[in-house]
């Protein structure tokens, strides 16, 4: 009778650290799936600031191109050129 007694308590302390290792594992996942959550929007908010400034960026090659700046001269052209179809367009569109 005494070893089913033993069994039994060795089984219950076996059972108890399983349970309090599960909860460890619970805590820390709930931990991580947190911190994933806080890098993602990081991430989008890191690329939203490198798109801004590549847009910037693109606006200052235009600009320093209309200044005289000899690089770039083409693409300035074709973006001009662009803007202006685009402004034909639009008064095309008034017009009717």
């Amino acid at each position: 009778m005494s070893k089913i007694i033993d069994i039994v308590d060795s089984l219950e302390n076996k059972v108890r650290k399983l349970l309090q290792k599960m909860q460890s594992l619970e805590k820390q996942n709930q931990d991580l799936e947190s911190e994933l959550t806080k890098s993602m929007a990081i991430a989008q908010k890191q690329s939203q600031e490198i798109n801004a400034l590549k847009g910037q960026f693109d606006t200052l090659k235009v600009a320093n191109s209309l200044l005289g700046s000899d690089e770039n001269k083409k693409e300035t052209k074709l973006k001009i050129n662009s803007l202006i179809r685009e402004i034909d367009y639009c008064i095309a569109q008034l017009s009717d």
